[in-house]
């Protein structure tokens, strides 16, 4: 009996990488993504006798190159039977200050690139009447984001995306699982300038990126609506997401997100 077949963008490390060995680690066919180098690297390591795994690069923050990797997914002819939506990128600091076209191409990857694929995603899941997409948000999806405000807008974009398409598919036997990590031991930070803050530094290890996309699989196995991953402060703070003020979210993430003093 053949594999079932998974992708999983956003692949070459970090949360991506490690739903990509996750889903290969249960007998998985994978075929991951990234616009990175190392995305040679991540196939390597993900490579075991019982799977295969297949390496598209391409640059999801562009529409032609969402087309690009979509038609060569299609051109593997396989059924899909889960799409981790993951790619993602943030851009830290004062909204005043950051540089306007990197936030820009965070808007396009994370949202724009997120819509395009995920509709491709849909309509191929509703010819057989089957399917599960998880969608990477974040934990910022519900906090007042200080130094992160544009990152956290499209992550507040994908879960809203997340939780309506879940209902609108609701009887079609496709399942959408938002996956809602908080400071996780990856490069994030590093990209996105925050290494000197407190969720850069030490905030980080709260969470390994294994054990996110352990619950994050799970979850969507389970056909869960979303699940916040994975240490205990991060499910904390997302039950109590809606009972905080506002005021009091912001100056908690500013605390976290502002450059240490020297």
């Amino acid at each position: 009996m053949a594999n079932q077949f998974a992708l999983v963008t956003g692949a070459s490390s970090g949360i991506g990488f490690s739903l990509a060995k996750e889903l290969s680690g249960r007998g998985y066919d994978v075929a991951i993504c990234s616009a990175g180098e190392r995305l040679d690297a991540a196939a390597q390591q993900l490579q075991n006798p019982n799977v295969e795994i297949s390496s598209i690069r391409a640059d999801l923050a562009t529409r032609e190159g969402v087309r690009q990797f979509w038609d060569k997914v299609v051109g593997l002819e396989r059924s899909l039977d889960i799409a981790c939506l993951n790619a993602g990128v943030g851009v830290g600091g004062l909204f005043s200050e950051t540089d306007l076209d990197a936030e820009l191409n965070s808007v396009e990857l994370n949202c724009v690139g997120l819509v395009q694929l995920a509709k491709y995603v849909v309509r191929h899941m509703l010819n057989r009447q089957q399917g599960k997409i998880l969608f990477t948000a974040s934990i910022a999806a519900e906090m007042v984001a200080p130094r992160q405000a544009v990152y956290a807008a499209t992550k507040a974009f994908d879960l809203s995306l997340a939780h309506s398409l879940r209902y609108e598919l609701r009887d079609t036997g496709i399942t959408i699982t938002a996956l809602q990590p908080g400071p996780t031991n990856t490069d994030f930070f590093h990209r996105a300038g925050l290494d000197n803050t407190e969720m850069g530094s030490s905030g980080k290890f709260e969470s390994e990126p294994e054990d996110v996309a352990r619950e994050g699989i799970d979850a969507l196995l389970a056909g869960k609506d979303h699940v916040y991953a994975a240490s205990m402060k991060t499910k904390v703070e997302g039950a109590l997401a809606n009972v905080i003020p506002g005021k009091l979210k912001g100056a908690m993430h500013e605390k976290d997100a502002k450059p240490k003093a020297s």
